[in-house]
């Protein structure tokens, strides 16, 4: 069996745009590395959930490891909590968390509190980390810049409860509320309530942010909790495989799906899963892992942040940068090895939102049969050789090039 490496750029895919002269940020950029992989190898084009539907990074990359994320997805928190670390109970109940910036009608200013620092963040998370709440325990652990993970332990708990983030400015955060009539789930509302309302007295006065309002800055003074869920029930990527895999990622979320899957983690310094990350330090730990697993996953989160904060510009450098450290690692790779380059879902940079447009996908290796496509992008990629398919057929073909899949039948 040969070893495989799936890159995942997040929110590669984007549309024309007109600060480009009507390309794509990948046209625009004609990365070398990757037109190099896509001459040689094999392209097409990954409806990650299903066409024209908008996805998250969660059921994205769900979908990428070939796990159907309308079978096995329970909502974005307990992949967020398992990869920052937390252990989950069946009971609890995880929650995704924005520090968030509101006026004082609770009206929702910054979504990201003007991407506060780490440093700053992880200040405010311990004034807020540990509370109980009729009789629940509420840990809230603080991730990178203004993301973090909240997670209720108790008995009646339920993960039906409605998003506090309302994913858009100038709305009123309105509080959680049931989204069935059990019990379980107004109580869990009500808890969750409370705690909201006293963080945010507690990060009202906090020392951070009443020196944020003195420098100009948005205060990270209210907690936007969304992706409720508990606890996924996942077979095991070895089984599905054959192949003993590890992550080597910068955020919390991609570490926890691929943990959830029983994937190894790696622990890169400086993979702050930002524009900023070490992106040097993360190609050094792909080559490391490789040693010991038959395959890892790469995720690069910046394409995607450039695409949320509407840089077309800045994204095209990103993917230029992103293919240099790529070829120099792949110069380094073992003999045989297998790649596969995609996104976990199109984020047009000229939007700043996810859409539901396919994404670019090439596969490259010794054994991969090989199109006419030279270059890739998300027009080219489109007359390649593995034509328009699923996320969750990527991750099959990858194992297949490599040699890890089972006959089926006789």
């Amino acid at each position: 069996m040969m070893k495989a490496v799936l890159i995942v750029l997040d929110g590669l895919g984007d549309r024309r745009c007109r600060a480009l002269n009507g390309l794509t940020p990948l046209q625009a950029a004609s990365p070398s590395f990757f037109d190099r992989l896509a001459a040689e190898g094999e392209t097409g084009i990954v409806d990650v959930v299903s066409p024209g539907v908008p996805n998250g990074s969660d059921t994205g990359h769900l979908a990428l490891l070939g796990y159907d994320p309308h079978k096995y997805y329970t909502g974005r928190g307990p992949f967020e909590a398992l990869g920052a670390g937390l252990h989950l109970d069946k009971k609890d109940v995880a929650l995704r968390c924005n520090f968030g910036t509101v006026d004082s009608g609770s009206v929702l200013v910054d979504r990201r509190a003007g991407r506060i620092s780490s440093e700053e963040a992880g200040k405010l998370a311990e004034s807020v980390g540990a509370m109980e709440v009729e009789g629940v325990k509420v840990l809230f652990k603080h991730t990178v810049e203004h993301r973090g993970v909240l997670l209720l332990r108790g008995d009646g708990l339920s993960h039906r409860v409605s998003n506090v983030d309302p994913h858009s400015t100038g709305t009123v955060v309105a509080m959680p509320k049931p989204l069935d009539g059990s019990r379980e789930a107004r109580f869990t509302a009500e808890v969750l309530t409370r705690y909201l309302t006293e963080a945010r007295r507690i990060l009202e006065t906090h020392p951070v942010n009443l020196r944020r309002v003195e420098q100009g800055l948005p205060p990270a003074n209210f907690i936007l909790t969304r992706g409720a869920g508990v606890k996924p029930d996942l077979p095991s990527f070895e089984s599905k495989y054959g192949m003993r895999g590890s992550v080597v990622a910068g955020g919390a979320l991609y570490k926890g799906v691929c943990k959830a899957a029983g994937l190894d983690v790696a622990l890169v310094e400086g993979a702050t899963g930002t524009v900023n990350t070490n992106l040097d330090g993360k190609a050094a730990a792909v080559l490391e892992h490789l040693k010991r697993h038959d395959f890892v996953l790469l995720h690069i989160k910046a394409t995607d942040t450039l695409s949320h904060d509407k840089k077309p510009a800045e994204k095209v450098m990103m993917i230029k940068k992103v293919s240099d450290v790529l070829k120099k690692m792949l110069e380094e790779l073992p003999d045989g090895i297998h790649l596969a380059v995609t996104g976990d879902h199109t984020t047009p940079s000229e939007l700043g939102e996810h859409r539901g447009d396919p994404v670019p996908l090439l596969v490259w290796g010794p054994q991969v049969r090989g199109d006419m496509v030279n270059s890739f992008n998300e027009v080219s990629c489109s007359r390649g050789g593995l034509g328009r398919i699923r996320g969750v057929d990527v991750m099959p073909i990858l194992a297949n090039y490599a040699g890890a899949l089972e006959l089926f039948g006789e």
